[in-house]
């Protein structure tokens, strides 16, 4: 018996895709997407907070999806590339509760705020008359508040009662982290009630979101297509296409994942999702909005030129041009 299983209450992890034939390469590629993910969410925040322009709800929301991805791919990346150089599979049960929470708790808050960012293209595009008092900083920090908390209640009810099913023979865990659906392929019970359960709870936390987003988008076409100006048209689609991107990469692997019973889907499929979502999808993100988005171009060129034009430090420089924008009176819904 592998010396792993004596200890009960712990999981094995085999890890990620245990079956493929060059490890090593697998393993490089991850680091090198986490390490693209970790840089390119990084200097989305520091351009979003060092640039003065982007201080709108729009790059606020955008902060907490940076804020998000950095989170959801360390939190399941350093624990198995760790593992691998290592040779230890086991996590304890504590520690697989935890990243399970986490994981949740990062995959609902997404899917929460990806929905008010559509509401506020919605409210841009169709009703910009009042873009600054519907979205005004106390309103999106109140929706920011809701998104954390609503997702660590459901995050926190469904880690809970998937973690008290018991487990009946090998505790070995066909997934690189601890994901609810591998946890529910070991259970000795009947599950169905809890399935059940989280299929109503996906509904509530999945399916609606995606219906409000798309009736937004529904919305904001029809507007768009009675604008007069073809420069107005193209601006105003400009702005969500790249939400529009994200939103597709995302609800893809969750629908089909949560979406569907895990008996209908094989561990190498939920491996498939799971990296989509966890890992390369942190990493796109960032990269979508910058290079799609020509305000954070914008800022990028003008926090480069300023850095390697002048002789002040990178570092003062920052501050002192960061004093400077927190000084000035905040106009037409900015930060």
């Amino acid at each position: 018996m592998n010396p792993q299983n004596k200890t009960s209450t712990d999981f094995i992890l085999l890890g990620l895709f245990p079956g493929f034939k060059y490890p090593n390469l697998l393993i490089l590629t991850v680091l090198l997407i986490y390490t693209i993910a970790f840089a390119g969410n990084s200097i989305l925040l520091l351009l979003i907070w060092l640039d003065s322009r982007l201080h709108t709800p729009m790059y606020f929301l955008l902060t907490q999806l940076s804020i998000i991805d950095l989170a959801y791919i360390s939190s399941t990346v350093p624990k198995t590339v760790t593992n691998y150089f290592t040779g230890k599979k086991s996590i304890s049960y504590l520690a697989c509760a935890s990243q399970m929470f986490f994981f949740l708790t990062l995959g609902l808050a997404e899917c929460i705020l990806l929905t008010l960012m559509a509401y506020d293209r919605y409210v841009a595009v169709c009703n910009p008359l009042r873009y600054t008092v519907l979205m005004s900083p106390r309103v999106c920090l109140q929706m920011a508040v809701a998104a954390w908390t609503g997702a660590v209640l459901a995050a926190l009810v469904h880690t809970v009662y998937p973690m008290h099913f018991p487990v009946c023979g090998s505790r070995e865990i066909s997934h690189y982290f601890c994901e609810m659906p591998a946890i529910l392929r070991m259970s000795c019970v009947d599950t169905s009630v809890y399935e059940m359960v989280k299929f109503v709870s996906t509904i509530i936390f999945l399916l609606v979101p995606f219906v409000l987003i798309l009736a937004s988008y529904v919305l904001i076409f029809l507007t768009v297509l009675k604008m007069n100006s073809r420069n107005g048209k193209k601006k105003a689609l400009a702005t969500c296409s790249s939400h529009l991107t994200v939103v597709s990469l995302y609800f893809g692997q969750a629908i089909f994942i949560y979406m569907t019973p895990s008996s209908s889907h094989t561990p190498e499929q939920d491996q498939i999702g799971a990296v989509l979502g966890t890992i390369v999808t942190p990493m796109l993100n960032p990269i979508i909005y910058s290079l799609r988005n020509k305000e954070v171009v914008g800022a990028l060129q003008r926090c480069t030129g300023r850095c390697c034009g002048e002789e002040q430090p990178l570092f003062l420089q920052c501050c002192s041009q960061k004093r400077a924008s927190l000084s000035l009176k905040t106009t037409h819904g900015q930060f």
